[in-house]
């Protein structure tokens, strides 16, 4: 039976042929790495290859390690096998993994969506054969607004605590989900304030991409300068101590899983606002009939119920398990804490 290009071990998603490893959980000699998120890029691999855009963003969460940037489209050769970095558009430098041998074409796509957000390089289909594909939000359930929609909802929502003199605290990943809310707020409204988890990780981000200004909150910062404005702050600051010093304010989440009240109501969640950065049902589909690839391999999310669809389609269609988490740790803040360092 012919070895697969690529396959799921123990350590990752592994090219024998290559010697090389995607997104690996376990440390290895050589990684691919698709984009920024603790689930996707761990440390202790002894090399890391990476798009330019996502360099700075990974060695600013792991420190001082080897890494290679690469450019879109760019072509390179590992013992043979060729590989190239594509847009996600999940969240700024987020990449997809074309593997080619042989003329047998794979592609990994990370984690991705397909909506423009304005600041992610947008996403762009590649034709494979086999492709490997998240399944965070794959069910019919998950549908999402236009961006422009739920942005003029948050920005609502924040004038109208400023005018009953409430703040306004907005829960969102550090790395992404925080920059792409940045970068459509409202600053006419009032001051963008930030904790230092998400104020350190923009700081990064703006040498990459222009973000309106923000105040990060410290220890001698007036708290009575806060009131009425906006607190960008991670899903780990929510319940503790650092978030209790803002009373009075109203929290509110940026999230697919939004989608579902139970959400908001497990996390004590004032409001909800579905805004993810993963495909939807619809954005999962029709990426994967862009790709034009026979055979489809479903990672984390839904990936028994949507590969039981695709299957249903005419697709070859299966699934694996990894550790990856998608959008899981806005379900439970500890599980963020990672994303926040």
């Amino acid at each position: 039976m012919k070895k697969p290009l690529l396959e799921f071990t123990n350590k990752g998603i592994y090219c024998a042929a290559a010697d090389v490893y995607l997104d690996p959980w376990k440390p290895v000699d050589k990684a691919l790495i698709s984009h920024g998120h603790a689930d996707h890029s761990r440390w202790g691999h002894k090399k890391y290859i990476t798009h330019r855009i996502n360099v700075p963003i990974v060695k600013h969460r792991l420190g001082a390690i080897e890494i290679d940037g690469r450019e879109w489209g760019e072509s390179f050769r590992i013992n043979g096998v060729e590989f190239s970095f594509h847009p996600a558009g999940h969240i700024v430098g987020s990449s997809q993994i074309r593997v080619a041998h042989k003329g047998e074409v794979w592609v990994f796509s990370g984690d991705y969506k397909t909506e423009n957000d304005g600041i992610a390089t947008p996403y762009e289909a590649v034709q494979c054969h086999t492709f490997i594909t998240e399944c965070t939000f794959g069910l019919p359930a998950f549908k999402w607004k236009p961006q422009n929609e739920v942005m003029r909802e948050i920005n609502n929502w924040w004038a109208e605590n400023q005018r009953a003199g409430i703040t306004s605290v907005l829960f969102a990943y550090s790395l992404g989900k925080a920059q792409r809310l940045l970068s459509m707020l409202d600053t006419g409204i009032g001051t963008i304030y930030t904790h230092g988890a998400i104020e350190k990780m923009t700081s990064v981000i703006r040498d990459l991409h222009p973000l309106p200004p923000t105040v990060q909150i410290l220890p001698e910062t007036d708290r009575k300068a806060i009131r009425g404005n906006l607190v960008l702050a991670p899903p780990s600051a929510h319940g503790s101590p650092w978030i209790r010093k803002l009373v009075p304010f109203q929290t509110a989440s940026a999230s697919g899983w939004m989608t579902f009240r139970g959400a908001r109501r497990r996390r004590a969640i004032d409001k909800g606002f579905v805004l993810s950065d993963h495909c939807d049902w619809s954005g999962l589909l029709e990426s994967i009939q862009a790709t034009g690839a026979e055979k489809v391999i479903c990672t984390h999310g839904y990936s028994d119920i949507f590969a039981r669809y695709l299957r249903e389609e005419g697709y070859d269609a299966r699934t694996e398990d990894t550790q990856y988490e998608g959008e899981l740790a806005e379900l439970n803040p500890k599980e963020g804490k990672e994303e926040d360092s």
